[in-house]
Formats: C-alpha cells, structure tokens, sequence
C-alpha cells in the first residue's frame, strides 16, 4: 500500500480555520466581567466533545450549555441535516428554505449555549421510519463520510449522540444519526478510510462514545442485549454565578431560537440530571470524561502554561479587567512557541487572543454603504475602532479580504473613536452570495458540495471581511470580522445584516407553479430588479418544446440600484404539450447572461438571509376541472395553497376575524390553512358558526393539525375540529410513493368533477399524509387507505361527512407541499375536494 503523506502546508493552512468555525454576526459581544472569568478558567481546559444528531431542535441545550460553560469543554453540535423536511410554524418556507431558517434558528441557539455548530451534506426528505430508508436515501457512505470528516477535524475527547440506532428513536433520520456516529467512531481513526480527507485533517479516535439517554426509565425497561454498562448521571441543573443563570435558564433561551418549529419553552430552575451509557471506546463509570488528560500536560511542554494561567485567574478584578492584558500577551508568546500544528495550541491562542479584546473592550467593525454590491463594483466603506482603556494599544492597519489595505500605525486613546472611510472594488470573479450547498440541485437526498473544506460549516464564509491589527508590549494581534451592513430601524434601533454578493439583475417570476385546463393563454409576469445602476439589456422566457410564449423577448432598463421593472408575457399550451419548466435569461448590453431569481428571508430572530435560486417556474398540463369558484381561507401557519387555487381559477379572500364576523354563505368552500387550529388563538370564537356555516349548506376542508389540545380564546376552546367527534393522531405514511386504496370508488369525491384514479398520485413528494384522523364517529366516512411497507393500513389520510346541507372533512394530505410542487393529481384531487357542495 501506498503510504500517506501528509501535505503539512496544506493541512497548516486549513487548519487555521478550523478553530473558528463559526462565522460572527452583528456587533461584537459585549463581555461581563462574569463571563471573561469564566473564559479565563477555560484556558485551563484541555478537552473536547461532540455531539451527534439528526435536525435542529434535536439536540439536549441544557446537557451542551453545561458541557460549554459548566465543565468549559470545547464543545460541537453536529446536525445531519438542517431540516429542510420539518414543518414552518413561521411562515411559508418549506424544502431548503425553512432549511436557510432553521439554520440560522441554531446558530442563533449556538450564540446563548456556547458550543460550535456543524453540519453534513444529509437532506432532510422529511419523515422516516428507519435507520435504513435514511441511509439508503442519503447514500449511507456519503455521510458517514461527513462524520468522520468532523471527528477529525473537530478532534473530540468524547463522542455523545442524542439518539440509539434503533427504533427506540422514534425517527429514521434519529437512529441513523446514532448509527452513523457509532460507526465514525469506529473507523474515523483508520487512514485507509476516507483518505481523500487526508490532504486536510489526519485520522483521530475518540476515546469513547455514548449515548445522551433521554427517558432513563423507558431506557431501563427497554435494555438491548449489548447494552449492559451502568447509566452515568451528571447533575446538569446547576447554577452558575459568574453568569447570573442557571443551565437550564440558558437551555431555554437556546431552545426557544427554534421558533419555525414552534419551541418556545419555560426556563427550568432547579436540579436536573442527564444520563449517558457507554456504547463504545474505553470503560467509564462515573464520568464521560475519566482517564483523559484534560490539563496542560497532554502537550508537550505545556506544563508551564497553567501557572501562568492560574496567575492571570487570581489577579483578575472584575472593575480592571485591562490588567490583565501584558499577562495575557505573555501567555499568548508562551502558547505560540508550543507545537502549532496541534489543534488545541491553536485553539488557546485563539481564545487568548478573544480575551485580549474582551478584557480591552476594544470595539471595531466595518460597514458598507449598502447590504449588497455586484462584481466588479466600488462600495464605500466605513470602519470604526473604539479603544477603552487606559492599556497601549496601537491599531497598525486594517486590510480588507479584497487584498486592500490602510496602514495608520495610531494609538488609540480611552474611548476615542477613530473613523475610516475607504473605497474598494470586488472583484470581477467573486462568486454570488449563494448558501454553499444549494450551488448545485440536490442529489439522492444529499446537498452537491464537492469543496471539502466547505463541509460541516454552517454557513457560508463571509463574502467580505476586514481584518484588523493591533500592537500590545511589542506583540502583534490581527483580529478578523466579517464586513456587515448596519441601519437603524425607529422601533428596534440598530439592525445588522450580512453584506452579500449579488448579480447585476435578478428576475421572479409572478408564480411559482403556472397551470393550464385547455390551451387557452395565460399571463407570466416577470418582475426583474437591479442589483447594480445602469443595468440594461433583454429578458426571454424560455419553454419547452409544444410551449409557445409572446414576445419572444423585451428589453429592460433600470437606472438605480434596487430599481425593479414588471415586463408581461402569455404562454400557452399546445395540446399535445408536456409537464415542463419557464426559465428566464435576462442578457446585458456586456453580453453577459442571468438566469437567478431573488429571494429574501426575514424573520426578527435571525440575520436577514438572500437567495438566490434559479429563475424558474413549473409548467403544469392539467385535466382539470372546478366547480368551486369563490374560496375562503383560513390562514395558518403558513402555506401556498391559496396561490394553488387562484391558479385552477378561483377567488380567494383570507378570513381573518372581521371577515369571520360577516355572512359566510356567499363562500363555495372555505378552507383552513395548515395548523390554523394550532396558531389562531380567536379561531374558536368563530368555530359554532363554522359549523352552522357547513349545516347550512357550506363545504368545509380542515388541513392537518399537529395533536395535543387546539388554541382558546377568552376562555372558548376548540373541544372538536368538526361537527362530530376525531380526533388527531401522530400516524403518518412517509413514502411518497405508497399506494393508495380506494375505499368506496363510487364516492362523488373521486369522481366529481374529476375522475381520480391510481395515476393522480404518481409524483408526490417527501410524503402522502401526516398527522391523521383517527377514532372518527360513524358519520364520518374515510376515502382512502393507505401505509408505508411492512406496516398496517391506515385511514384516517381524509374523512368526509355530510352535516345538515353541508359537507366537512378533516385531510392529513400534504396538499401544501403537492400543490406548490406542481403534481397534477393534488390539483385534480383538491379540486373535487372544494368543488362537492356544487
């Protein structure tokens, strides 16, 4: 066998960054003197730890704050996926959009609990049932791969997964998660697996791993034959002084980031144990971390640093934090004449050098004129640095990632404020301000990211940063940020967004899914924006093939940046014309091509998020018909049904209160939107008519529900969904492709005003239902049936009732996903569903 070489300049020059993985947003942080101290202690702290899950939310914030600020480890959260599959209690994004959210939802969780966060190349495809259909799905060496990847650049002491492989997790994508760490564990320490990894990192072997058990006596109750070890107990309720909070106070906070997802929690106080058992690696009894070396002394020539760690903890005064800032550079030259190449004498120079700043206060940041700029482009920039004490601290130069820089060699004064304004270009070749892992379309159900050192980062690295240089007692520091646009807003004050990279001019079409009855025309508007002044050119629309669009193209113009133009096309089918996509291609005066559309994310909990995804929409050929024309729609936690609808030719008016408060009975159908029962807190003062609405002679669908109790409002609660008894269960089918059985062909809602047949359910996707009826009254008659393989059928996907002249069902389909997907036969089968009271 060929030996491994080790590319040392490479592997140094990655490595640099693997001890700050994550990127920082907004101002700097500000330091208590609490928290400096309890930085001051990590110093001492030689160990490491990963943790292992399936999706955000997953893991235990209370177990990770006590490993990141209790016992001062440093800590990671690996997610698998960043999921992309979960439902949006928030908003309207689904697939990798609620992925962008969720996110960012735990890089905000990672701010309050402390540890790093990380990711593999896993697409969340939503819902599975086992271990398998998730590896299978993902390619299970593919991620495997990214696991090793993280153990090995990450270098963990300790391995801790959230979840067992097996189905005690109650999620495929759970247990795989558990699976595929234990068997990284294994092998992450062998160089004959995955040696492409190599040229970055070298093989590391934890020394042990387990599992974080989350329901001990279940788990006791539930033993597997391999499992014989005893459960370890940590006490992880603790309080912190040099914080002012509990662990579990900070577990809440970190927790209710997840606010898409709809986890906003109550702070615990108060004593609290998590337990761990030993699946694999070196015996424990009491302590995940027993046997391993934590001090100064596993490095060689690190015994001399503690004392001087141990000084600087005994002379620090939480008034004159500055004091300590010679000893801190002292400390920082003896780490650096360590060997380098380790990770941790990186890592303690890193954190020696955050201290430095914190214990200076020293303030510096750099904002552009504006939140995004195009290649090529001249921004203007302003830095500002603020020295606060009365320590000598000279500010050498700022440099700029685009290789400019300013040499001012200043000294700065206590609490004066030096101002830079500068100017500089991008440059021609810097890449659009896309999230790394949608460059490409998803494979297989994993994200395309074929740059190594990109994987596991949560998001992308700063389009542009500042890096700025410091002299103290002789010794150099250079702190890099990334370059962040700031406004003031009159309600929240300061708001900080990521600076980005953006083309010259994007285009959005009107709709996402365009569907055609008949060959009659349609009308596509084209709403172009300009990422820069002075952007000219032509926009064409481009079809398939039996697709036909007039003009066949129109010139745009827009002067200023930001500028947007709405141009107006027809399409229209041939008879004969096939499923397909509308791809826009707007050309400049340079000869120069666009073909992305522009997309904005924000939410008040995390930095505003641009995409910029193709500039597509879906051509869909349907034989459909309606007999529903005037829809109501209760809005609930978000979805694009409506548009759906208006789509197939009806008019739909949201209901909101007021519109509630009127006569309903001008409405063909009216429609409660995903979870409305869930997020609508005056929907049950409306309920009693409702269902006089239905008695009357209304059409009533109610999509799915999550269990557990519907909202209340002034003391009227929702005790049930329809005018008779059900209530919602957690059954699910999770294979989009599970055949569905007709339970009475005759019944109108399969054969008016569209005959459905086995065919309308060829190309669903992620699932067929979720959250299902179940143990329904007699009135209520199921449609179909319907279960994932080697399970029992279940019912409960859509039940009917006739109530008084009216009709009612309860549907678990996912028609808010099938429907913007454009899959004909959710069309055809929703149509029948609104249209059965006509």
């Amino acid at each position: 066998m060929r030996p491994v070489v080790y590319l040392i300049t490479l592997y140094a020059a990655f490595a640099a960054a693997i001890t700050s993985a994550q990127v920082p947003y907004g101002p700097i942080k500000p330091s208590p003197p609490g928290e400096i101290l309890s930085n001051l202690k990590k110093l001492n702290v030689l160990g490491s730890v990963l943790y292992v899950a399936a999706h955000p939310d997953d893991e235990n914030t209370l177990f990770l704050a006590y490993l990141s600020k209790e016992r001062l480890l440093r800590t990671g959260y690996l997610s698998l996926t960043r999921g992309d599959g979960g439902q949006n209690l928030i908003g309207a994004e689904q697939g990798e959009n609620i992925g962008i959210i969720r996110t960012q939802e735990l890089l905000a969780a990672r701010r309050i609990d402390g540890p790093d966060q990380f990711f593999s190349r896993a697409y969340d495809f939503g819902f599975s049932k086992s271990t398998d259909e998730a590896v299978r799905t993902w390619g299970q060496d593919k991620v495997l791969a990214d696991v090793v990847w993280m153990i090995r650049k990450y270098q963990p002491d300790v391995i801790i997964t959230r979840f067992p492989p097996d189905a005690r997790a109650g999620h495929g994508h759970h247990s795989a998660s558990g699976f595929l760490a234990e068997e990284a564990f294994k092998i992450s320490g062998n160089p004959a697996r995955f040696p492409e990894q190599l040229a970055f990192v070298k093989p590391w072997q934890a020394k042990r791993i387990l599992w974080n058990v989350f329901i001990p006596g279940q788990f006791l109750s539930n033993r597997k034959p391999d499992e014989a070890g005893n459960l370890i107990g940590l006490e992880t309720g603790l309080y912190n002084p040099l914080l002012g909070k509990s662990y579990g106070e900070i577990a809440a906070e970190s927790r209710s980031q997840h606010k898409s997802q709809g986890f906003g929690v109550p702070a615990s106080r108060g004593a609290k144990v998590d337990y761990l058992l030993l699946k694999n690696g070196d015996p424990v009894q009491n302590d995940p971390f027993e046997g391993i070396d934590m001090s100064w002394k596993r490095l060689p020539g690190g015994e001399a640093i503690q004392p001087q760690v141990d000084q600087l903890i005994s002379s620090f005064s939480a008034d004159q934090p500055a004091r300590l800032v010679s000893g801190l550079v002292r400390l920082y030259g003896a780490i650096s004449r360590l060997d380098t190449t380790n990770l941790y004498v990186r890592t303690k120079r890193e954190e020696v050098q955050t201290l430095i700043q914190q214990c200076l206060g020293l303030w510096f940041e750099t904002n552009p004129a504006s939140y995004a700029a195009t290649p090529g482009e001249t921004i203007k920039l302003t830095t500002t640095v603020v020295g606060r004490s009365d320590s000598p601290v000279r500010l050498v130069k700022v440099q700029y990632s685009t290789g400019k820089d300013s040499t001012l060699n200043v000294l700065l004064k206590p609490n004066d404020q030096i101002t830079l304004p500068t100017t500089l270009t991008i440059p021609k070749t810097q890449k659009i301000s896309q999230p790394y892992w949608l460059e490409k379309p998803i494979e297989k159900g994993v994200f395309q990211v074929d740059n190594q050192a990109l994987i596991g980062l949560p998001e992308n690295p700063a389009a542009l940063s500042a890096t700025y240089t410091i002299e103290i007692d002789g010794q150099r520091f250079a702190y890099r940020r990334p370059v962040v646009y700031k406004s003031t807003d009159p309600v929240e004050g300061e708001v900080y967004r990521p600076f980005i990279i953006q083309p010259d001019v994007t285009a959005n079409l009107s709709e996402r899914v365009f569907t055609f009855a008949d060959t009659k025309a349609k009308t596509a508007d084209v709403i172009l924006k300009a990422g820069r002044a002075n952007v000219s050119g032509t926009l064409r629309l481009n079809v398939p093939a039996g697709w036909r669009v007039e003009p066949a193209s129109l010139p745009f113009s827009l002067a200023n940046t930001g500028d947007e133009q709405r141009l107006t096309f027809t399409v229209s089918p041939a008879a004969t014309a096939q499923n397909g996509l509308l791809r826009a291609t707007m050309t400049t005066g340079d000869g120069s091509t666009f073909t992305t559309g522009l997309r904005t994310i924000a939410y008040k909990h995390i930095p505003t998020q641009t995409l910029f995804p193709p500039a597509e929409a879906k051509l869909v050929k349907l034989d459909v018909n309606v007999l529903a024309r005037n829809i109501g729609y209760i809005v609930g936690a978000g979805d694009e049904v409506p548009a759906a609808l208006q789509q197939m030719g009806c008019r739909v008016t949201q209901l909101g209160p007021a519109e509630l408060s009127r006569d309903l009975s001008g409405y063909d159908a009216i429609i409660a939107g995903v979870r409305a029962y869930n997020t609508n807190d005056w929907l049950g003062i409306y309920q009693k008519k409702l269902m006089d609405y239905v008695s009357n002679g209304g059409t009533m669908i109610v999509q799915y529900v999550t269990p557990g109790g519907f909202v209340n409002n002034g003391g009227i609660k929702v005790a049930q969904l329809g005018p008779y008894p059900f209530t919602i269960g957690r059954d699910r089918v999770t294979e989009e492709d599970a055949p569905m059985t007709f339970l009475n062909p005759k019944h109108p809602l399969l054969n008016t005003p569209n005959k459905i047949t086995d065919a309308d359910f060829t190309g669903w996707v992620q699932e067929r239902g979720i959250y299902f009826a179940q143990d329904w009254d007699k009135a209520y008659e199921p449609i179909f049936s319907a279960h994932d393989q080697n399970e029992a059928d279940k019912k409960g996907s859509l039940i009917y009732a006739r109530y008084g002249k009216g009709h009612y069902m309860y549907t678990g389909l996912v028609f808010f996903r099938e429907l913007p997907a454009g899959v004909p036969g959710a069309y055809r089968l929703f149509a029948n569903l609104i249209s059965v009271g006509k």
